[in-house]
């Protein structure tokens, strides 16, 4: 017999060989027509695997994350077999599930090219190869068996990624009808639970990631056990498409991008810029109770700086390259981080334990170089501001400094709306050493830190191996806007190494020399993520407070042209942000264009209003609308942006 332990905590015994359906059997009926992979000993693996000795067991149903993965895993291999029996002859590449579907990366023979003319035929394929209810099945191999069964089957590059990638002891394949993968799993069981499938787009991607290799054909697509759910999904994605940031920033004049400026280096407007500054005020005003110092260091540093910070060595890749000058030696490089910086501003001088906590707080913008084909609007770009702050700390404060930090990032998530959020702990991985900086015990630790100060704040979290940053393990926020759409904002992390690798140190109580620890910490993320997923959650519907333009003065006809203009300078007077809309338009034509541009209030002046010093109160979407003095309407203004600001000042 076997002992299974669930996550409540409760434990069963099984005979030893019991697989993960038969426990949900066990369990109930209902739940085992569910459940599609179960996580053994914190592994996903699929429920049919034999499970030999004591162990953790967690079932997971399509709505789990491990669940959505090993689905959408086993539909990238149903759309690969798809793809073969209708390409003769095509290559494949690597075919992983993402976090809203899956890909595959093909190469067509010759003279076959794959455009969204084919994405029919093949969703029909996939069904059709999915109603056969085909087995998936697991066999491990090794090197040599693999070789000569993809050499066999002529498929070139996954000849490469085996003799340059896999070892002999850890390769298996999975097979369904025709069609085997080299894969690690985890698959579904058989074909027949993938009931819907859509084919989403098709793109260009490189071999490998490599820009000097072949480009192969990307095709993504997404899958549901039910077709009620991708009607569900396809009519969100109607609503993305309306709510793209690119589309609305536009709209709204807020930001732009050059091809001559470069790819993925935006620039703010006008209206951007101001939207933008009173985003770095509301943070300011929230930080003033916590004593940050605000500073501003360059945009560019000395090589040897990120060299010393370990930056170079794990960012190297994703950095702009080094900046030769003429002097012998000399480089520089654009700054991918803002924090090797601070430390100096933590060094310049000697630290008392008296100084601790000291809190360095910069908007600063930095530099990484992404792919082209990976840009997308101000999500991905290649230059972004942060947010930044890094707090310098006796390790018996960090606990008390994590929690404040929590507090400023959930108050920014009430004063925006984001209600549903969760919150993920970014640990390392020990298996994975040449991936991160400093001793085990240091991240014990830190990982420790973070976890006491979340269960102090009552935050429940999940935790991720493998995604803490090489110096430190994270807190980062997830949250998920109006349509459901998962995003990052947010993350504080605790980091023992970079002032160790700095030699920073401060006096303690008892005159001996000590290491602060540092923490990382940015509640929006950067200034242009945060924007593109506000615009995405709000439809660009701001709040009042944040909104560039908070009024549009319309005239009825150039007869009052002169009367806009007065209730527009009494309007600045009252802090009251207005535009004039004096086009020779119909009244109809610039309500319709105003409602466009995600004006809250637009107010109409004519024969009526201009006599009696009066204005038309007009709400955006066609709601409220009255007539009222230009005095009560700014009063309204001011008070509506009084009680949205309260939060922050709460």
């Amino acid at each position: 017999m076997v002992k299974i332990t669930f996550p409540d905590g409760s434990v069963r015994e099984y005979e030893q060989g019991v697989t993960g359906l038969q426990i949900a059997e066990s369990i109930s009926p209902a739940l085992a027509r569910n459940v599609v992979s179960c996580g053994v000993n914190g592994e996903t693996v699929e429920l049919n695997r034999p499970i030999n000795e004591d162990a953790t067991i967690a079932l997971y149903k399509f709505e789990d994350e491990e669940g959505k993965h090993t689905f959408w895993h086993t539909s990238a291999h149903l759309l690969a077999e798809a793809l073969k029996e209708l390409y003769p002859g095509i290559q494949f590449g690597f075919g992983p599930a993402v976090e809203n579907g899956f890909f595959y990366d093909v190469m067509p023979k010759d003279g076959d090219v794959i455009s969204e003319n084919d994405f029919p035929k093949i969703e029909a394929k996939m069904k059709e190869l999915a109603k056969k209810n085909e087995a998936v099945v697991r066999r491990d191999v090794s090197k040599a068996e693999a070789l000569a069964e993809f050499k066999a089957d002529g498929q070139e590059y996954k000849c490469e990624h085996i003799e340059e990638d896999l070892e002999d002891g850890t390769i298996s394949t999975y097979t369904q009808g025709n069609f085997t993968d080299l894969c690690r799993g985890p698959h579904l069981m058989n074909t027949g639970a993938i009931k819907a499938v859509k084919i989403t787009s098709v793109a260009g991607a490189f071999w490998r990631g490599d820009a000097k290799r072949d480009q192969m054909t990307r095709i993504y697509g997404i899958s549901f056990p039910k077709k009620s759910m991708l009607d569900e999904y396809l009519l969100m994605l109607e609503e993305a498409k309306k709510r793209d940031h690119r589309k609305i920033g536009k709209e709204m004049e807020l930001f732009m991008f050059s091809d001559r400026v470069g790819k993925g280096l935006p620039i703010w407007l006008a209206k951007g810029t101001q939207l933008r500054l009173r985003l770095q005020e509301l943070l300011r005003k929230m930080l003033k109770p916590y004593n940050y110092e605000e500073v501003i260091t360059p945009g560019i540093g000395g090589k040897s700086l990120y060299v010393t910070s370990g930056h170079y060595a794990h960012y190297g890749k994703d950095a702009f390259q080094p900046i030769h000058t003429p002097e012998e030696d000399e480089e520089y490089m654009l700054k991918p981080m803002n924090c090797p910086h601070h430390c100096e501003v933590f060094a310049r001088k000697p630290r008392s334990y008296k100084d601790l906590p000291l809190r360095i707080a910069e908007f600063g913008t930095v530099f990484r170089y992404e792919k082209s084909g990976e840009l997308h609007g101000l999500t991905r770009v290649r230059t972004f501001t942060q947010d930044d702050a890094h707090i310098f700390v006796r390790p018996e404060q960090v606990k008390q400094e994590f929690e404040n930090i929590i507090d400023i990032i959930l108050k920014v998530f009430r004063i925006f709306g984001f209600e549903n959020y969760e919150a993920q702990i970014s640990l390392h991985d020990p298996k994975d050493t040449e991936k991160y900086i400093g001793s085990e015990e240091i991240w014990a630790e830190s990982e420790n830190a973070i976890r006491e100060a979340c269960r102090e704040k009552g935050l429940e979290t999940h935790e991720e191996v493998g995604e803490a940053a090489f110096y430190g393990p994270k807190l980062d926020f997830m949250v998920k806007d109006a349509i459901g759409r998962r995003w990052q904002l947010g993350t504080i992390q605790v980091d023992y190494n970079l002032p160790q690798r700095f030699k920073l140190e401060y006096t303690a109580e008892d005159n001996s020399k000590q290491t602060p620890v540092m923490i990382h910490r940015a509640p929006f993320g950067s200034l242009e993520r945060f924007t593109a997923v506000l615009i995405e959650h709000t439809a660009g519907h701001f709040p009042l407070w944040l909104i560039p333009d908070q009024v549009a003065i319309l005239p009825i006809s150039e007869k009052y042209n002169d009367y806009a203009r007065e209730v527009k300078a009494f309007f600045d007077k009252a802090g009251v942000r207005a535009l004039i809309d004096d086009r020779n338009e119909k009244i109809g034509r610039k309500i319709r264009d105003n409602e466009l541009k995600r004006v809250p209030y637009m107010v109409v002046v004519g024969e009526k209003e201009a006599a009696e010093g009066l204005v038309s109160m007009r709400k955006q979407g066609g709601g409220e609308q009255a007539t009222m003095t230009k005095e009560e309407f700014a009063k309204r203004i001011c008070d509506e942006v009084a009680e949205q600001l309260k939060l922050a000042e709460d």
